[in-house]
């Protein structure tokens, strides 16, 4: 009895959402789409459940993205450290963003997952991509200076009620700067309501991720029910290639990072915020999964000067696994391509690739499906059929709960690493010195 009340206590929320993953697997393998309980479908309870989750995570969203960025840079204005950090940050997230694309491209070269006797009937079965194809209608390469168009909102309350992270993020670092120059009261009082209403959004955020086990089981379990197991076969060489990729970038090449720029043990540090990890694997959504990822940065000792800019920062524009994910996606295809036509994929469209990728996973992030619509307009650029994006929707799903995970690692990386060179000690989770 102890032990079941210890493993229920708040302290082990991560052990109960990866519970909750355990027994998702058990639902897809137990349950089909047609499986019903006292006559009510098991898919439709699982995913009126899985919404409620959601959109309790999504409802602080707005709300706490503007308070922990205005509180964040007014507090670094006021100690003239924003140019500063920002000019860290910023550097991070491409110098992330290209290790990432240069593993998968690596990778989908080494393993050529297109290059297979099966390439004639996986382009025979193409699926339907009517619904990634309507949403680049009319659209090209050159819809990415939107970046700057949606970062400089016309109405702030448009722009919330959208979750346009760019224009929050904007409208947060103006409000900010010109807070830090008030004096007298009316400084105290506007410092003391934003940090008000983001206290209040954290503790928002503890009450919703006691249902996250709940949550998950609901989420993941749908997924499996509906996508089931078998078809992940079709495409398993191609899948395996995706998540290798990924899991060299999430288990070396960010752990190295904190490592050798943050002095930080990444085992103490990674267990720290396994929440967010578990919670973005279970959500397929940064956005979503950012209340919980700040929470688990200040878990970890940091500050809320640098997790309130870096992350909400990071959840918009620093997408690893995504950009990772595009460049095999569009490699894969041209793979099969040229085993199917006959058709090389030069060097310079590789390099094509490389570069579209990573501007792309911060240009369409405010894009409904915005990998697969990324995709498309790179498809689109380098002379690739479109339509063949079809053929890796049936595991789409899966593999993007793997990338959104590597995406929020990433924004947590990058936080502490920018914690720690701006002097925070972070005692639980540094390198202990011999």
């Amino acid at each position: 009895m102890v032990v079941m009340k210890s493993f229920f206590s708040q302290e082990n929320l991560h052990w109960q959402i990866a519970a909750g993953l355990v027994l998702a697997c058990f639902f897809g393998l137990i349950f089909d789409e047609e499986s019903s309980l006292a006559g009510v479908l098991v898919v439709d309870v699982l995913g009126f459940i899985g919404a409620l989750f959601v959109n309790a995570l999504k409802m602080v969203v707005v709300p706490l993205i503007l308070a922990a960025v205005i509180v964040g840079v007014a507090n670094m204005a006021g100690q003239d450290a924003f140019g500063r950090v920002g000019a860290k940050t910023i550097g991070l997230y491409v110098l992330t963003g290209v290790i990432a694309i240069f593993t998968g491209l690596i990778f989908v070269n080494v393993m050529q997952p297109g290059a297979t006797d099966n390439a004639a009937n996986l382009v025979e079965q193409v699926g339907d991509a009517s619904t990634v194809l309507a949403s680049i209608e009319g659209r090209s390469t050159a819809d990415l200076i939107d970046i700057i168009a949606r970062a400089i909102p016309a109405n702030i309350f448009v722009a919330a009620s959208e979750t346009n992270l760019l224009a929050l993020i904007f409208v947060g670092v103006l409000v900010g700067t010109f807070m830090a120059r008030l004096e007298g009261d009316v400084a105290d009082t506007m410092h003391r309501f934003w940090t008000g209403v983001y206290d209040i959004m954290i503790m928002i955020i503890l009450l919703v991720m006691r249902f996250a086990p709940l949550g998950v089981l609901a989420l993941v379990g749908n997924v499996f029910i509906k996508t089931g197991f078998d078809v992940i076969g079709t495409l398993a060489w191609y899948g395996l290639t995706v998540l290798l990729a990924l899991a060299v970038h999430f288990f070396l090449w960010l752990p190295l990072l904190l490592w050798w720029l943050g002095g930080i043990n990444p085992y103490a540090y990674y267990g720290k915020v396994v929440r967010a990890q578990l919670t973005a694997f279970s959500t397929a959504s940064s956005s979503a999964t950012l209340p919980v990822t700040i929470n688990s940065a200040r878990r970890a000792g940091i500050s809320e000067k640098s997790t309130s800019f870096v992350l909400p920062l990071g959840a918009t524009v620093n997408m690893d696994g995504t950009a990772l994910y595009e460049c095999i996606v569009v490699i894969f295809i041209a793979q099969l391509y040229a085993h199917t036509q006959g058709v090389d994929f030069t060097f310079i469209q590789q390099i094509t690739v490389v570069v579209l990728a990573l501007l792309t996973s911060i240009g369409v992030a405010g894009i409904p499906a915005a990998s697969l619509v990324a995709i498309a307009l790179i498809l689109t650029a380098v002379g690739l059929p479109v339509e063949w994006i079809g053929i890796v929707l049936a595991v789409d799903r899966i593999l993007d709960m793997c990338r959104t995970a590597t995406n929020v690692t990433s924004d947590l990386t990058i936080t502490a690493v920018i914690a720690s060179t701006e002097g925070e000690e972070l005692e639980e989770v540094r390198l202990k010195q011999a």
